[in-house]
């Protein structure tokens, strides 16, 4: 199982801690930096700086958001860092939910699982340097509406990747069914090594319809750790990441996270933590999560437990395991990390 590291967005991880991380990671020999967004920090931007400033890691968007972009400009965007990194850049993709969609970028969130299949079929159209004619259902290039001037053109740079891998981060059934069909990779968040069977089966379907096997895609499940001496401050540090995500990626109702955790029989405690964050009480909401919705999206543990916890992950069929550290000491859990992932 390849070890990678995933670098958040701010606050979580500042700009500063990003950069030292990465270049701690980049030495140590770990196998990937991925980089997120919210409604803060971009990706792109973030991504373009540490394609200069490393040398061998690959680099990676765990996700550009698609509503935030049109498909041709985050395929710009992902050859451009392809080109700045010598050829490193690995592309996750995701809808996000609701909130961000439409109270953000103004995109109504539907039909996103045809967004999701048309964006991806357009990138990969921009990246083959073909002139990008597209009339689908969600896209049409060039525009159906305007001024009729619109011309079909293509990407006057190219990647240095023959084919630049393409993640989806996803969570709902039919979403990961469609991730196996269609994606080189998945990025799943509160992946839980421990009861996946379910998560599994849906991948799997997908599998079989493009006539693949698990093999063929890298199964990168994205997972806070947090390593202390005393597991209780472990948990501490992790509870507020957490918290951040079935309480505030999502509305009452429509949060794909605190789904998750239902399948997981852990509702309960799931929609108690939601009502304390939408509730405005979000140390309420953080003292809310418990030990088990932790163990089962990520790992708080003592550093003897370490191996052991990451372990679980590769029998569970992932093939990368993406990190994001929280903790007194990062930059131990980096190196700790980066270890196991060379002794493997």
């Amino acid at each position: 199982m390849r070890m990678q590291l995933a670098l958040g967005y701010w606050p979580w991880i500042s700009f500063e801690d990003q950069l030292t991380l990465a270049a701690q990671a980049d030495e140590a020999g770990m196998d990937g930096l991925w980089v997120s967004e919210a409604w803060g920090q971009d990706a792109v931007s973030i991504l373009a700086v540490l394609a200069d400033r490393t040398e061998k890691i690959h680099l990676g968007s765990a996700l550009m958001q698609i509503p935030a972009r049109p498909p041709t400009t985050a395929a710009m965007a992902a050859a451009t860092i392809d080109v700045i990194s010598n050829g490193r850049f690995r592309m996750g993709l995701g809808v996000s939910g609701p909130q961000v969609s439409e109270g953000w970028y103004g995109v109504p969130f539907t039909r996103p699982l045809s967004r999701t299949r048309e964006y991806v079929e357009i990138v990969r159209k921009v990246w083959a340097r073909e002139v990008v004619e597209y009339d689908g259902r969600e896209f049409q290039l060039p525009a159906t509406e305007g001024i009729g001037l619109g011309k079909p053109l293509k990407l006057m740079i190219k990647p240095v990747q023959e084919k630049v891998p393409i993640y989806l981060g996803a969570i709902g059934p039919k979403a990961i069914e469609q991730t196996g069909e269609i994606a080189d990779g998945w990025l799943p968040a509160f992946f839980n090594p421990y009861d996946c069977d379910r998560l599994l089966a849906h991948f799997d379907r997908g599998l079989e319809k493009a006539g693949r096997a698990r093999g063929d895609l890298d199964l990168a499940p994205m997972v806070p750790v947090a390593v202390e001496e005393d597991v209780e401050a472990a948990r501490e540090a992790v509870r507020p990441f957490v918290a951040f995500y079935l309480g505030g990626m999502g509305a009452k109702g429509k949060n794909f996270y605190v789904d998750l955790c239902d399948d997981y029989g852990y509702g309960d405690e799931a929609r108690e933590i939601q009502d304390r964050f939408l509730s405005g009480d979000r140390m309420g909401a953080i003292r809310a999560v418990t030990p088990d919705i932790i163990d089962a999206g990520g790992i708080a543990c003592t550093p003897d437990e370490l191996e052991e916890r990451v372990a679980a992950y590769e029998k569970a069929g992932a093939t990368s395991l993406l990190s994001i550290v929280f903790g007194s000491d990062r930059a131990g859990t980096v190196s700790r990390l980066a270890e196991l992932g060379a002794a493997a």
